[in-house]
């Protein structure tokens, strides 16, 4: 429940921030017009998002065994990438979201047309609404109950949304950059959890050799426990990781989880040009 959790929180409020800064933003500009058509347009990404979600489920659920293994590869693999990409991404931009975003929401107002930001909104609600079905289907083929992931996952979104609302009305602040670093480094848990899972399924799947076991865990990782399910679920631990499924974890959980906790330097803003007589 946790690592949907934090998937649903961490994804769903980066696309609940930008949709936030840009929905306050028109009100504050008294343009009622395009905050409806921002609202349209996210209602059609999020249904565009559920469909492709039961899709990759119904597509999943539908293959054979060792097809659903490779497939269930190349989902992790992609996940992986997503997560990647998004946690690196906001570690560099969370500090100056919001002074970015209102800036380029007062340059299309200024050129007299507000599509871009319909657009803008649009398109972040689509992008993270795609990496989180995929990122969620990757989590899920490695959990025991898929109903109590599922959970975790609304109720995340749920708390996103929550968020997002009270950026929008102006009750709540948030310090971005320490809530994208913490929940940054669980997501880079999580991704290296699945990287693991995803060297088992290629190996289940016929892809690659499965390589020599490297530990003993079953004292630690016994099926149906509360502990087997944090340390599987969360971490992806196995309680018969083989030597691939280890070296994966660690050639991605170590440096990510370092670039990630580095200090991030702060981005130079340009210096106005002199004014002239």
């Amino acid at each position: 429940m946790l690592p949907t959790f934090v998937i649903g929180l961490r994804e769903g409020l980066e696309a609940a921030l930008i949709v936030g800064i840009i929905a306050s933003f028109l009100a504050q500009q008294g343009r009622r017009d395009a905050l409806r058509k921002v609202w349209i347009g996210v209602g059609i990404a999020v249904a565009i998002c559920v469909v492709v979600a039961v899709a990759l489920q119904v597509l999943s659920s539908d293959l054979p065994q060792r097809q659903q293994e490779q497939l269930e590869t190349v989902i992790g693999v992609i996940a992986v990438l997503m997560v990647s990409y998004m946690v690196l991404w906001m570690r560099r931009h969370a500090r100056d979201l919001r002074g970015d975003l209102e800036s380029a929401a007062g340059k299309a107002l200024a050129d007299g047309s507000a599509s871009a930001l319909v657009l803008m909104a649009f398109l972040a609600v689509l992008r993270e609404g795609f990496e989180t079905s995929v990122f969620l289907l990757a989590t899920f083929n490695e959990s025991s109950n898929p109903w109590y992931g599922g959970t975790g996952a609304a109720l995340g979104i749920l708390l996103a949304v929550g968020i997002g609302y009270g950026i929008y009305r102006g009750g709540v602040k948030l310090n971005l950059s320490r809530f994208f670093r913490i929940t940054g480094v669980v997501l880079v848990l999580v991704a290296a959890g699945l990287v693991a899972t995803a060297v088992m399924t290629a190996f289940e799947g016929g892809w690659i050799n499965q390589g020599a076991q490297a530990f003993d865990l079953s004292w630690l990782v016994r099926p149906g426990t509360p502990v087997a399910s944090v340390l599987t679920g969360v971490l992806g631990i196995q309680p018969y990781p083989t030597w691939p499924m280890v070296t994966g974890w660690l050639v991605y959980a170590v440096p990510m989880a370092a670039v990630v906790l580095w200090p991030a330097r702060k981005r130079a803003r340009p210096t106005p040009a002199p004014a002239t007589a």
